[in-house]
C-alpha cells in the first residue's frame, strides 16, 4: 500500500479543534487564542470570530449561518453577516463541548457533567437539542466523556463519539429531533475518539489524541484505513472541492491539567488526500 499523504496547510497555531468545511474554505476553531479562523486551500487565513471559551467549538446552520458554542457562560451564539455573535439559545450552564446541526436545523450540543481540566472525577455526560426556536432540551445522557458528533447524510442517525468509553455511539433522530435506539456504532478497542466526520460508504473518520492518528471505521468496528502522524490529532473532516480532502486539526499533547494543554505553536491544520468523499454534517 502506498504512504498516506500527509501535507500541512496551516501551522503556528495553538489547542486546534472543530474543524468544519464551509462554502470553499475551512473553518477552526484555536481555543488557545478563542478564534473562530477560516483558511482557503492556499493556506491563506482570517480569523471570523473571537470568543474567550475553552472549550470552542462550531456547527454551520443550513442557512449558512455560524453558531459557535460558548461553553463558559453557557451560550450558543449566531454569527450575523456584519461578523457580530448574538444569542441563539441560552443553555443554562457551563461545560458544553461539541456541536453539529443537521439539515433541518436541529442543533446538538453536548457536554461532560465534570471540569476535565481541574482534575476533577469523572462523571457522565449528556447530549442536548438546542431547536430554532431558542428552546433546549436534554435529549441523551450516560455518555462517559462526549465529544465529537455527526449526522447522517438523510438527517437519520446521530453519532457520538464517547472518548472514556472507547465507542462510537449512534442514536435514531425523531420527527421531533428526539434521539432513541441508542446502540453502540463501533467499540474502537483501545483508541479514544474525539472529533469524527463520516463518509458515503457510511463509515466514519476519527481522531485520537493519544495514538496520534485519524482512523476511518466501518459500523461494528472494522478498521479500514489508519493514518498515522506525528502529533495528537484532535478531529477531522471531509471536505475540498470534491470532497476528497480529509482535513485534520493536531498539535502537540501535553496533558489536560496542564497550564498549556497542548505545546504552544504546535497547533496545525493537516490535510490527506482520500479516495471516499465525505457525507453527512459536520
Amino acid at each position: 500500500m502506498a504512504m498516506t499523504q500527509v501535507s500541512v496547510l496551516l501551522t503556528g497555531r495553538g489547542l486546534v479543534e472543530s474543524p468544519r468545511w464551509h462554502g470553499d474554505r475551512l473553518y477552526f476553531s484555536d481555543w488557545s487564542a478563542g478564534e473562530v479562523v477560516a483558511v482557503d486551500l492556499a493556506g491563506r487565513s482570517e480569523v471570523v470570530a473571537r470568543v474567550a471559551s475553552l472549550p470552542l467549538c462550531s456547527a454551520w446552520l443550513p442557512d449558512g449561518r455560524l453558531l459557535v458554542v460558548s461553553s463558559k457562560d453557557g451560550r450558543l451564539l449566531r454569527r450575523e453577516p456584519d461578523g457580530s455573535l448574538v444569542l441563539y439559545a441560552d443553555l443554562g450552564i457551563p461545560g458544553w463541548n461539541d456541536i453539529v446541526a443537521d439539515g433541518r436545523g436541529n442543533t446538538y450540543v453536548n457536554r461532560a457533567h465534570f471540569d476535565p481540566m481541574a482534575g476533577e472525577d469523572p462523571e457522565p455526560g449528556s447530549v442536548h437539542l438546542a431547536a430554532a426556536d431558542g428552546s433546549v432540551r436534554q435529549v441523551a445522557d450516560d455518555i462517559a466523556f462526549p465529544n465529537g458528533m455527526a449526522v447522517t447524510a438523510d438527517d437519520a442517525t446521530l453519532i457520538v463519539a464517547d472518548s472514556y468509553r472507547h465507542q462510537l455511539v449512534a442514536f435514531d433522530i425523531g420527527a421531533d429531533g428526539g434521539l432513541s435506539r441508542r446502540r453502540v456504532w463501533a467499540d474502537l478497542g483501545e483508541d479514544t475518539p474525539d472529533g469524527i466526520c463520516l463518509d458515503a460508504e457510511n463509515a466514519v473518520w476519527y481522531a485520537d489524541v493519544p495514538h496520534r492518528r485519524c482512523v476511518r471505521v466501518a459500523e461494528g468496528g472494522t478498521v479500514l484505513q489508519t493514518v498515522p502522524l506525528d502529533r495528537g490529532a484532535f478531529a477531522c473532516v471531509l471536505g475540498g472541492p470534491d470532497g476528497r480532502t480529509l482535513f485534520v486539526t493536531a498539535a502537540r499533547w501535553q496533558g489536560m491539567t496542564e497550564n498549556e494543554m497542548v505545546a504552544p505553536g504546535t497547533g496545525q491544520v493537516l490535510t490527506v488526500p482520500v479516495e471516499v468523499p465525505g457525507a453527512g454534517r459536520p
